[in-house]
């Protein structure tokens, strides 16, 4: 019978990128003590690398050696696997939509859980508790519009409407409208008009 650490092995390789791997998703291979030991020693191995408490990744191979998993295809899986909303910040979002030409220094998400940092190498990556209006139509670009003009604020919203106006198709401003009673008011009163004049 393979020992454990090949086992773990084994269910990590059949992965795709950047699916988390944690203790209790190998309950089925070993108890907890063994499986916890085990994802320790292939961490020390350089097998797997964790990122943070409890979660841990599967280097991928490439013909240029062993990368990280992509940030972005890690957080998603993620999400996904903890039944979080994860969601990109308002400064990468209004970078995305090209409101800011700076580029954020650190790479940072929004969260329904809890506040913490991963490690992917040398980068760190920040998961911060966001009140649920943030995470509005998370995964749409309409969610992406309403996180950015929050990290904008009242000053500069008008204005990234105007250009906004230009760029994304209408039906997102009906998207936003439709949940502006959750966001602050403000927000809501720009994005309910901003719908109507569209």
């Amino acid at each position: 019978m393979k020992r454990l650490t090949e086992q773990i092995l084994a269910h990590a390789e059949k992965l795709p990128e950047g699916t988390p791997i944690a203790a209790k998703g190998l309950l089925h291979l070993g108890t907890r003590a063994g499986v916890d030991q085990a994802l320790s020693r292939l961490t020390k191995r350089g097998q797997l690398f964790r990122a943070g408490q409890g979660i841990y990744f599967f280097p991928i191979k490439s013909r240029f050696g062993m990368r990280l998993p992509l940030v972005g295809k890690a957080i998603k899986a993620l999400a996904k696997h903890r039944g979080e909303t994860i969601v990109q910040h308002g400064a990468a979002a209004a970078n995305a939509l090209g409101l800011v030409t700076q580029m954020p220094l650190r790479s940072v998400y929004l969260t329904s859980g809890r506040s913490r940092n991963l490690k992917f190498g040398e980068e760190i990556v920040e998961l911060r508790h966001a009140p649920s209006w943030q995470l509005v139509l998370a995964n749409h670009p309409a969610g992406q519009v309403v996180r950015a003009l929050a990290w904008l604020g009242p000053e500069e919203a008008e204005g990234a409407i105007k250009t906004l106006k230009r760029k994304i198709p209408a039906r997102a401003f009906d998207e936003m409208a439709a949940v502006a009673h959750q966001l602050p008011d403000w927000l809501a009163e720009k994005i309910t008009r901003a719908a109507i004049d569209v």
